[in-house]
């Protein structure tokens, strides 16, 4: 009897090797591993491994998709689409809590300036970013006062100052890449590039539009096939996007698909379906055309 209860009490620890727990938890859908954090003092160390949300998104079975909301208070909400058009009337599957990171900080002060692959990159005050896995919990304070430092701003800050930013990866380098663009009180045009893998800001000579100031009305880019995309207007008649390949580094332009009449506003960029769209409002008919 007493062995019997010896092998009863065995924790699930004692009977799978940590490799293969880790083998499993990699497979476990995104939207399931915050809670399964809380399972044990192995299992949280495993989840928040800064490796374990990349390894994760090559073996998870399928990508989720989520919207992440920041109302003030500690927490963000993570709002999971596929559940939220589903039959499913569980609301726990449908909205999530998760705990903002960097606690000793003003949860107000954080701002979501981008999303690339499960991660999201959020701003504090002052002057420095964070790299932020959601469903792990995993994040990475990073500074950009060396971008502060040459600016002729009274502080520079992000997502204020700069005239276009953006969030992506290189597949090509296995790197994370922020891009800032900014320019001097002389029109001096900067372009400035930092890499997660080797955690350094480095200056891009890269030719800029003339001039920079066109992206004001969307300085924030959309990450898409290996490229950062932005919404830019040339002139008064014409619409553009401007694609930053973060693999060649390099800049392109590709115009809109057509000339629209004067009854619409001033167009949006967004990502649907994994495709670029532009979307307008038109003020004839109140209704949005995508």
């Amino acid at each position: 009897m007493g062995e019997k209860m010896k092998q009863e009490q065995k924790s699930i620890h004692d009977i799978l090797p940590v490799e293969l727990i880790h083998i499993i938890l990699l497979r476990v859908p995104a939207k399931h591993l915050a809670s399964l954090r809380c399972v044990s003092k192995l299992w949280y160390s495993l989840i928040s491994d800064p490796h374990f949300a990349e390894l994760h998104f090559h073996h998870s079975p399928a990508s989720s998709n989520a919207l992440i909301f920041i109302p003030k208070g500690s927490v963000a909400c993570l709002v999971y689409l596929d559940a939220l058009f589903s039959d499913d009337n569980d609301a726990s599957s449908q909205v999530k809590e998760v705990c903002l990171p960097l606690k000793k900080e003003p949860p107000s002060h954080l701002a979501v300036l981008g999303s690339c692959r499960g991660f999201v990159l959020l701003h504090g005050h002052p002057e420095f970013l964070v790299l932020w896995n959601p469903l792990t919990g995993s994040s990475r304070r990073i500074s950009y006062s060396d971008i502060d430092s040459r600016s002729e701003y009274n502080g520079f800050r992000l997502p204020y100052s700069p005239q276009l930013y953006g969030f992506g990866y290189d597949a090509s380098r296995d790197d994370y890449l922020v891009v800032v663009a900014w320019s001097q009180w002389e029109r001096q045009d900067h372009f400035d590039c930092l890499s997660l893998r080797t955690n350094s800001w480095i200056y891009l000579d890269t030719a800029l539009p003339k001039p920079l100031r066109v992206f004001a009305h969307q300085p924030c880019g959309l990450f898409l096939n290996g490229a950062i995309h932005w919404l830019v207007f040339p002139d008064k008649a014409s619409v553009a996007i401007f694609i930053f390949d973060l693999k060649e580094r390099a800049f392109s332009t590709i115009y809109a698909p057509e000339q629209l009449p004067c009854s619409y506003s001033y167009p949006n960029l967004a990502l649907l379906g994994g495709c670029l769209a532009l979307y307008y409002h038109n003020d004839d008919s109140y209704s949005t055309d995508i």
